[in-house]
């Protein structure tokens, strides 16, 4: 017999400041994103409401009038958490719990929780627990004193098992400072990969967008790889990466990435970095969008702010290619609207569920990766068939001339191709530009 999982009840509280809505980002957009987040970690969402803040108190954030009244739902209706969709400060948080007599959690709190449940490489766990203990130094001991004494593993919602005297700031320092020591070597060794990759001649190509833009979707489509995709908010976090051959047969290699969100904690940035820098050290991005959504504008803004927190190259980000995907739940107007958008902007029309504009997608990747190959000429002993299969495999052969025992090759190569072609035949062949 299967033993049923309780599921905890909770409400979730999107403040909103109008004096402060500068994203133009739709209110009930958002609080539909909060209530996905919530589910997420299981929790069943028995209310939920967007609250006009038209003054912020720096104790409670909310109004005594408001908190009184979400005092009285939440005892009538037994709620164990409550999600406030905003940044709160230990304060406000230690002084609403107190108030309403149950946990309340915070969007940075909820989205760690994300984070430790759906984590499963050894270096994504790390960061997580980093990212949550550094959140958590300044609340664990003081934001806890009225609920239970015990809790288990580091996440908001564990029952009985480490003790909460235990977790106090001097054993979160400790930690801290072991995981940033295990986590550098993970670094060095992703660092290692990342050398031996460069010395294989594949492009490296990043998905980036939005969390449940479609990435992983689109990811399996291109590769044939299994990587969990579903319509759930953060079903990646941990990058994958497969070969992908191009049309010309030339081959690159796909990362697929964690999904941005709005207001995404700097906290995370900074733990998630080492992933992310597969995105910084990418030949090539692909922003995928979904189109379908109504906040996609917003989300577009919100991917590119933390592509620019992160750094990425001006270059870079100008070559990018944005994949605008999810077409197929469009309407015939919306769609044919985005049509005449695409045709100006030189974006992609996709839908990963049903392969629409695939090809397309495909010859742009191909288009753009060959931007930055230069073309050179070389002559080749026609009975040195190691060199000429090694252009053939490596580059693109524009065009080709046998006269006795030489062959004269026009061909396309990165630098990098050209340098190992050089150190590799050069003894027996001869390269000079056209």
């Amino acid at each position: 017999m299967t033993k049923s999982i309780v599921r905890e009840r909770a409400i979730v509280i999107c403040p909103f400041d109008k004096n402060l809505n500068n994203s133009g980002r739709n209110t009930s957009s958002c609080l539909e994103e909060a209530v996905a987040l919530t589910r997420a970690i299981n929790l069943m969402v028995f209310y939920s409401k967007v609250v006009v803040l038209n003054k912020k108190y720096p104790g409670t954030l909310f109004s005594p009038g408001r908190i009184k009244n979400y005092e009285s739902i939440i005892c009538r209706e037994q709620i164990r958490v409550v999600v406030v969709d905003c940044p709160l400060t230990p304060i406000q948080q230690r002084n609403l719990e107190r108030k309403w007599e149950c946990k309340v959690i915070d969007r940075t709190g909820l989205i760690l929780e994300i984070f430790g449940e759906r984590a499963r490489s050894r270096e994504g766990k790390l960061q997580v627990e980093l990212a949550h203990l550094s959140y958590q130094r300044s609340r664990l001991v003081r934001s806890w004193t009225h609920l239970e004494r015990q809790r288990g593993g580091f996440g908001f919602l564990g029952g009985p098992g480490e003790t909460q005297i235990e977790a106090d700031k001097r054993q979160i320092g400790v930690r801290i400072h072991k995981i940033k020591k295990e986590l550098s070597r993970v670094i060095r060794t992703r660092n290692l990969h990342r050398k031996a990759r460069k010395k294989v001649p594949y492009p490296v190509v990043a998905l980036v967008g939005y969390t449940n833009a479609g990435k992983s979707t689109l990811f399996n489509l291109l590769t044939g790889a299994n990587v969990k995709s579903a319509n759930q908010l953060f079903a990646t976090l941990d990058p994958t990466m497969r070969a992908l051959e191009l049309p010309s047969g030339r081959k690159i290699i796909l990362s697929d990435t964690v999904g941005f969100l709005s207001s995404l904690p700097t906290t995370l940035i900074a733990a998630f970095r080492a992933t992310l820098e597969e995105v910084l050290e990418a030949d090539l991005i692909i922003h995928i969008r979904n189109i379908a959504h109504s906040d996609t504008e917003t989300q577009k803004n919100d991917v590119e702010c933390v592509l620019e927190k992160l750094g990425v190259k001006k270059d870079l980000f100008n070559s990018l290619i944005e994949v605008r995907n999810k077409v197929d739940l469009l309407h015939e107007a919306d769609l044919e609207k985005w049509k005449n958008k695409s045709e100006r902007d030189g974006s992609v029309l996709v839908s990963a569920i049903s392969s629409i504009g695939i090809d397309v997608l495909l010859r742009i990747i191909e288009k753009e990766i060959s931007k930055t190959q230069k073309t050179i000429e070389i002559k080749i002993d026609l009975n040195d068939s190691k060199a000429i299969a090694w252009l053939y495999n490596r580059g693109n052969v524009l065009s080709r001339k046998n006269n006795k025992d030489i062959a004269f090759f026009r061909v396309s190569l990165d630098e990098a191709d050209i340098n190992r072609f050089s150190k590799q035949f050069c003894f027996r062949s001869e390269i000079k530009n056209p």
